[in-house]
């Protein structure tokens, strides 16, 4: 790959008010995804982007479809758009649009946000007149398609954005159905974090031939500025090994993952019962009541924010100090979005992991996959944990398992199924599998850990009201 460290935007062609715009944001240097691929998508070039999330590949194809809807103003079709983007979850749609908003805001380009969980009313309205960029969530688009509210007939450029999580999701098949309402003729940018044999077919079918390749880290890398940690620990003493983390005033900013809704709303709980200001993101959350989760983390008015996988990719938020990962994720590539949560815009960050006996396997899967052995502390059969799990209070209404010393995981015993997960795609891994004996040592307390409860870490109970749009979409018309 060539050096792009000398390369400015300024070298790079965009139209005059989109380099106003990047100045007055601040952004002087491409990253390498943008430097590689805004010239060729200005171009009008096909683009197939391999990049992880935080490397800047939103503005790799806004800002270089901002230029060419410059160079060629025409009014959007009637109920249709110019421009198509389709990403997995609502935050990312919000965050896209958003960017486009931005970028574009010196050039009357209108933009809108639709998707699921909301009254279409609102969005028909937004559409009903034509719209330059349209960023949509692949269920809510086909509601609209089928509804007759929208055509993609004036469709000059698709966007396929977080194609990876878009088969993770199950959206491959809804994905398919909508190309087919796009005109042959268009502009694809295609975006995937890592290249699955699937994700690879689908490349084929809505590309056109040699298109522009442009990969910015190998699959499945993790972000090297990033301090990542295992503690190996018992399922039952987690809530307070998490409680000692926040003792330490560093976790100023932290996002939890965990891998059901319920252990989300459970641990945010937990979280608050010690003292720490927490809130929950998940897909049963309304949209308000995840906006609004959002805005008082982003604001500093909590310091955890607790979250299922819906929020590893997407979520753009400056400053966050640590993830910490409750609970290992069933798909190894999960683990690298997570941690992008963290030392992102070039700051460094901090990734925490916790790993219970029945977790060993998901943590040998991440590893061979990250091609990395993340260094880990044990905290097995610590007895201040012991102490502190005993005293602290229920979660949920829910009592904690016995204290018992941690036993490998008895052969054929069947696992119970995941009833959050009931509609897991092929291919996904399930929970637990055969403990590994770690030889990490006995009972010690290690080097890593936070300071003796009884400090710091909690704050006030200034919990903010929040705001937001509820409508599910917004529209700079």
């Amino acid at each position: 790959m060539k050096d792009t460290s000398l390369t400015q935007f300024t070298d790079l062609g965009l139209a005059k008010p989109l380099l106003k715009a990047l100045a007055d944001e601040g952004y002087v240097n491409p990253t390498p995804i943008q430097a590689q691929a805004i010239p060729g998508v200005m171009a009008g070039r096909d683009l197939l982007g391999i990049a992880q999330t935080g490397t800047g590949k939103t503005a790799a194809f806004a800002l270089p479809i901002l230029h060419r809807l410059a160079e060629n103003r025409k009014p959007a079709p009637r109920r249709s758009a110019r421009v198509l983007v389709l990403s997995p979850t609502r935050e990312l749609a919000t965050q896209i649009g958003e960017s486009f908003k931005t970028y574009g805001k010196q050039l009357g380009v209108s933009v809108a946000v639709v998707f699921g969980g909301v009254k279409h009313g609102p969005q028909m309205r937004a559409l009903a007149g034509g719209i330059d960029v349209l960023v949509a969530t692949p269920g809510r688009l086909i509601d609209h398609l089928q509804e007759k509210s929208i055509s993609l007939d004036g469709v000059e450029t698709f966007v396929l954005d977080e194609a990876d999580q878009m088969l993770d999701m199950g959206f491959i098949v809804p994905i398919r159905r909508i190309v087919k309402f796009l005109p042959k003729q268009r502009q694809n940018l295609f975006f995937s974090a890592t290249m699955p044999s699937e994700i690879e077919k689908l490349t084929g079918e809505i590309l056109n031939p040699n298109p522009l390749k442009v990969s910015v880290t190998p699959a499945s890398t993790t972000v090297e500025r990033i301090n990542q940690r295992v503690v190996f620990v018992e399922q039952q003493r987690k809530r307070a090994l998490l409680a000692e983390l926040f003792d330490d005033a560093a976790f100023k900013r932290v996002i939890v993952f965990t891998r059901t809704k319920r252990g989300a709303d459970r641990v945010a709980k937990s979280l608050e019962q010690v003292g720490v200001e927490a809130a929950a993101i998940h897909g049963d959350k309304s949209q308000g009541q995840r906006e609004r989760a959002l805005a008082s983390f982003k604001k500093g008015e909590v310091r955890a924010l607790v979250a299922t996988d819906i929020a590893a990719r997407g979520i753009d938020i400056d400053a966050v100090s640590h993830v910490v990962q409750y609970e290992l994720p069933n798909v190894p590539e999960a683990y690298v979005h997570r941690i992008g949560r963290t030392a992102r815009a070039g700051a460094d960050g901090s990734a925490v992991a916790f790993c219970a006996d029945d977790e060993r396997n998901l943590l040998k899967d991440i590893e061979k996959v990250t091609r990395q052995r993340i260094p880990n502390f044990d905290r097995r059969n610590d007895r201040h944990l012991g102490a502190a799990t005993a005293a602290m209070p229920e979660a949920g209404g829910k009592p904690e398992r016995p204290e018992r010393a941690a036993q490998p995981h008895r052969q054929g015993h069947a696992k119970k199924p995941n009833r959050n997960h009931s509609q897991a795609k092929p291919g996904h891994r399930q929970e637990g599998g055969p403990a590994r004996e770690g030889g990490h040592g006995g009972g010690e307390r290690p080097a890593f850990k936070g300071p003796r409860r009884g400090g710091g870490g909690g704050g006030g109970r200034n919990r903010s009201s929040g705001g937001g749009n509820r409508s599910g979409v917004w529209s700079n018309r």
